[in-house]
């Protein structure tokens, strides 16, 4: 967990979402994690989220799953925060793998609702409640509707904020998030804080709506602090003029269904991580496409230098 001289809460930034690397045998590449701790913390990020949507999380066992965590727990050691993913179907399941995240170091689980054949508040409520009372750790709530199939109102997530003493943050991932952003600081204020998501490609506004940072994959998570810290400065036609240089390598990175396979590649080719294997089934980006990548990544580091 976070040494207490640093911080006991989530902080306002930039937290990266690290993949899961595999050995091409599809086995867990621990020595790329830490790597990849050390690259992003070298980044000067205040977190990282780990076993997430974007993590292949879902395509790990479940032992498998408590030794990325405390790999990734270990490697940072106290440097940033781990914010862990605990999705699970059932409310007694996401319960008990927060328990154990807590347990194992993490400083905050994040949870989308399960997958609901009748989406509706009550059911949502009662999920989260339940998880929450099984432990103590910081709860970040993620709306993402594409993946978990329900649906929250802005009006539903600041009742969740108000109600349950763990949930302190939302990530939001249900487009157009900006809009969401402006309706959720108004129902909160400070009582908790708004993250954007989708790769950072609303970040800017996001910002600019009062959104305390995001929570994203983005291959350059240095360039997105950078925005953070300018924003937050006033400086906002140089933000605007940094944002619009890198936007195109992150509309690039979005392309579905072949996102993270993208980013995996990009992250090897910055020497965050061995390989970019994607755990089966699973688009893999072709040569094309990488060569387009590699190209606009050299024209970006050109520009940079």
């Amino acid at each position: 967990m976070l040494s207490p001289e640093i911080r006991e809460m989530l902080a306002d930034g930039i937290y990266a979402v690290a993949p899961t690397p595999f050995h091409e045998n599809g086995s867990v590449d621990l020595n790329s994690i830490d790597r990849l701790a050390d690259f992003f913390v070298g980044l000067e990020v205040p977190g990282l989220l780990v076993l997430g949507l974007m993590d292949e999380a879902h395509k790990l066992l479940e032992e498998e799953r408590g030794v990325v965590l405390e790999r990734f727990v270990r490697a940072v050691d106290g440097r940033v925060a781990i914010v862990a993913g605990t999705n699970f179907p059932s409310a007694e399941g996401c319960a008990e793998l927060t328990r154990r995240a807590g347990e194992a170091g993490a400083d905050a689980a994040m949870i989308s609702p399960p997958r609901l054949a009748k989406p509706n508040t009550t059911a949502v409520r009662a999920f989260y409640e339940t998880v929450a009372a099984a432990s103590l750790t910081e709860i970040v709530i993620q709306d993402h509707p594409a993946e978990s199939g329900t649906y929250m109102s802005a009006e539903l997530m600041a009742e969740l904020i108000k109600d349950i003493p763990q949930a302190n943050s939302i990530k939001l991932e249900d487009p157009a998030t900006p809009p969401k952003v402006s309706a959720l600081v108004k129902l909160i204020g400070k009582d908790a804080k708004v993250y954007g998501g989708l790769g950072g490609v609303a970040f800017l506004d996001e910002l600019g709506r009062g959104a305390a940072g995001t929570m994203t994959g983005f291959g350059y998570p240095e360039i997105l602090v950078q925005l953070f810290r300018l924003h937050r400065a006033g400086e906002i036609a140089e933000a605007k003029r940094l944002f619009n240089r890198y936007l195109p390598l992150i509309q690039f990175e979005a392309q579905q269904p072949m996102s993270l396979s993208i980013r995996k590649h990009l992250y090897v080719r910055r020497g965050a991580m061995a390989g970019p294997r994607v755990r089966r089934p699973a688009a893999q980006a072709d040569e094309e496409t990488l060569i387009l990548l590699f190209e606009l990544m050299s024209e970006l580091d050109t520009a940079a230098a």
